[in-house]
């Protein structure tokens, strides 16, 4: 299991722009940065993964944006602007890819994956948690997000 904690402002990574002879690039300038950090977090001093997955996986990400100045400063609500969680947790998947923690993004089975402001004097960043796609770990995820009843995988 990898449970980190990576300080930074989550960038998304979402359109890319034609510019011409089949080159494509990124419209969101600080993904690049964004993803380097998570698998900077992710890998040893030797280039290798801290951990490697082999199959399905289950990736938590909890984004935490940065406070604006002006939000109240009694009550933090949700973060409900742009970016949106998906592009985020894109940028996440490419980055666990590139570390070599999983070996393809479709290896991401589910998990949870929310985004908040930050509380006053709490870091930005994100909160990234990844576990084997086992069996009872499926039911735990499945009870948490009130399906019960629903068909977990064969255990692995």
């Amino acid at each position: 299991m990898i449970d980190v904690f990576i300080p930074g402002v989550p960038a998304p990574q979402g359109s890319k722009r034609h510019v011409g002879n089949g080159i494509m690039v990124e419209m969101s300038k600080g993904v690049k940065p964004w993803r380097e950090s998570i698998r900077s977090a992710l890998i040893t001093s030797a280039g290798q993964p801290v951990e490697r997955f082999g199959g399905a996986v289950i990736v938590h990400c909890e984004f935490v944006m940065p406070r604006p100045k002006c939000l109240a400063k009694r009550v933090t609500p949700l973060h409900v602007k742009r970016p949106d969680r998906d592009k985020l947790k894109r940028a996440v998947n490419d980055a666990i890819t590139s570390a070599g923690v999983i070996c393809d993004d479709s290896a991401d089975c589910g998990g949870a994956c929310v985004k908040r402001y930050a509380e006053i004097g709490e870091v930005p960043g994100l909160r990234l948690r990844i576990t084997d796609a086992t069996a009872d770990a499926w039911r735990a995820l499945l009870d948490y997000a009130g399906k019960q009843d629903a068909k977990t995988p064969a255990a692995a």
